[in-house]
């Protein structure tokens, strides 16, 4: 019996010496992992050995290594992957309305409000003096100015959208490359473990994906009891266990509108990312960007219209003999209504003419003798048997056709689909009270040309020969030489419904408003979170990170713990030779 006991305490302190060196080791790693990103701190569990039956009772057999474990809380790690997510949401959203604020300031000396308030001061100046050509040059030359602007700011904000859908892409790519990447690490941690959760450095590295994962789209994490993730992305799910579903950027059109989403590249369904990288780049692009870039042509498109409703039926100083519209139409949409849907010329336009008409003044420049006709623009949707339909309203064909039907007076279709108006020799022609806007809508008399802020710009019969400017109107039969400049001056502070309500320059400025208040907004946001993922972050490093004060501890305990096992090892040695010294 008491060799078996020697035997036994020698077992004892072997299991103690082996213990000891195992949680020394573990100790070193933790101290070689100090400053890695994203290790866990790892833990050495010690469990005593099972009990030996010693006569009437039980005797120790030593300890044991019941694991070595990563120190970490799963609750904590997942708030820390959502605080990630929402710090690069906000952030990109800091980012972008910086960018579209800086485009848009409109502080500066040749801000857009600044130029348009020139440009309608160029035109309050003319309808002083209706006649003065170096104020009919600067009414020209303000036009192109502000065009010019308007087509630079279009570009501007085009350049940032398409610098977004660049890093839009790249993020995906990414988030793609991370879900495979997850994936794969999901089987080795399966096949390392085989049902035992000790994999540390493969969770810890895979852990470490998810948080890289997590600065791109919000994601969730379910792990299985095999040990691998399921990774989703709201309800759908993009890695299960061992295999990665794929993310793509879906990229379609509708409408001229280029239009992008997240879908998941086995079955396209299209994922909801609210958070993340992606997430803030799909709602700046969708927001604050094309936004802007709407607000923009809608400014361009309601300029040039209303502008072009007005200086189309004035005159200027220069009488009209010919005149030739600046709107191309496809030969199948002459023929078509105006208001048709099919028709593809007005439907892809921002502003449409309406049920009404218009005046056509032809005048004999020997006699002076006026005839005046007015131009019925059937737009009111109604059949001529009074049901619901296009078919009866008027085209640009029937137009022409009336047109052509005026006394010295020739109305064609060029080969390019504009309308040319030609009076006959010894006549002009002027148009008046176009209530329809039709005139306007197919650039007749027109001063801007263009359909929006991407390629607005002045008439080039006008920059050739100013003189050609409507300053004029025909008011209840009377000529007022400065009336259509002084209606053009007006428009400056003219409530425009498509506008909201707002003027030309108070629905731009109401626009930079707002993204100056949304900048500030997404500054404060981004500091917010940023503090709530440091504050995550200091919580998940005090449960899971490497305290070296704390190692040196543990580092003195297994020391002592291994010198005790070796002096009691050395103790039952020297029992052994004097046991063994007295048999003998």
């Amino acid at each position: 019996m008491p060799s078996m006991s020697l035997t036994g305490s020698l077992a004892i302190g072997r299991s103690a010496l082996s213990a000891s060196q195992v949680a020394i080791q573990v100790t070193g790693n933790n101290f070689a992992n100090v400053s890695t990103p994203g290790y866990s701190r790892q833990g050495v569990s010690l469990v005593a050995s099972p009990d030996q039956r010693f006569g009437n009772g039980f005797i120790g057999r030593g300890v044991q290594i019941g694991g070595i474990n990563r120190t970490i809380d799963s609750a904590l790690q997942s708030r820390l992957w959502n605080g990630v997510s929402d710090e690069a949401f906000a952030g990109t959203a800091q980012q972008f309305l910086t960018g579209v604020e800086s485009i848009t300031n409109d502080l500066g000396p040749n801000s857009l409000s600044k130029e348009l308030g020139r440009f309608f001061d160029a035109w309050s100046e003319l309808s002083q003096s209706p006649n003065a050509e170096g104020v009919r040059a600067l009414v020209v030359q303000q036009g192109r100015t502000i065009g010019g602007q308007l087509r630079a700011l279009r570009s501007d904000l085009s350049q940032t959208r398409t610098q977004l859908d660049g890093q839009l892409g790249a993020a995906v790519n990414e988030a793609n490359n991370l879900l495979n990447q997850i994936a794969a690490v999901n089987v080795n941690i399966v096949n390392s473990e085989n049902g035992t959760p000790s994999a540390n450095s493969l969770r810890d590295q895979r852990d470490q994906l998810v948080s890289q994962l997590s600065t791109l789209m919000d994601v969730s994490v379910v792990e299985q009891p095999s040990g691998a993730y399921d990774v989703l992305v709201g309800s759908t799910p993009v890695v299960l266990a061992g295999q990665s579903r794929g993310v793509r950027l879906e990229t379609t059109v509708v409408n001229n509108t280029t239009r992008v989403a997240v879908q998941v590249i086995q079955d396209g369904t299209q994922l909801n990312v609210a958070s993340g990288t992606i997430g803030g780049l799909l709602q700046q692009r969708t927001g604050v960007v094309d936004r802007t870039i709407e607000k923009l042509d809608n400014l361009a498109s309601q300029l040039i219209f209303q502008v072009n409703r007005i200086h189309s039926t004035g005159s200027g100083s220069s009488p009209l003999t010919s005149v030739t519209g600046t709107l191309t139409m496809p030969t199948a949409d002459t023929t078509r209504p105006l208001n048709d849907p099919a028709n593809g010329t007005l439907a892809d336009l921002p502003f449409k003419p309406v049920n009404g008409g218009f005046l056509v003044t032809v005048t004999n420049t020997q006699t002076g003798a006026t005839e005046t006709v007015r131009i019925n623009v059937d737009l009111d949707g109604i059949t001529s048997t009074g049901a619901p339909g296009t078919a009866d309203d008027s085209s640009l064909a029937s137009i022409t056709a009336s047109l052509d039907g005026i006394a010295n007076l020739n109305a064609t279709i060029n080969p390019d689909g504009t309308l040319k108006i030609d009076a006959a020799s010894g006549f002009t022609v002027s148009f008046g009270e176009d209530t329809s806007g039709a005139l306007a809508v197919l650039g007749v008399n027109t001063y801007f040309t263009g359909r929006d802020a991407t390629n607005i710009d002045v008439r080039a019969e006008l920059q050739r020969t100013p003189g050609l400017l409507a300053t004029g109107q025909v008011i209840n039969g009377s000529r007022n030489d400065n009336a259509g400049a002084l209606a053009i001056a007006g428009l400056r502070n003219k409530p425009n419904t498509a506008l909201g309500g707002d003027s030309l320059i108070g629905s731009w400025r109401s626009n930079v408003q707002q993204i100056g208040a949304e900048s500030s907004a997404a500054n404060s946001r981004a500091q917010s979170a940023s503090l709530v993922r440091g504050n995550l972050e200091a919580q998940r490093s005090a449960v899971s990170g490497v305290s070296i004060d704390e190692e040196s501890i543990n580092l003195l305990n297994y020391q002592r713990q291994y010198q005790g096992a070796a002096r009691f090892i050395s103790v039952v040695d020297e029992l052994t030779q004097t046991l063994l010294g007295i048999l003998q």
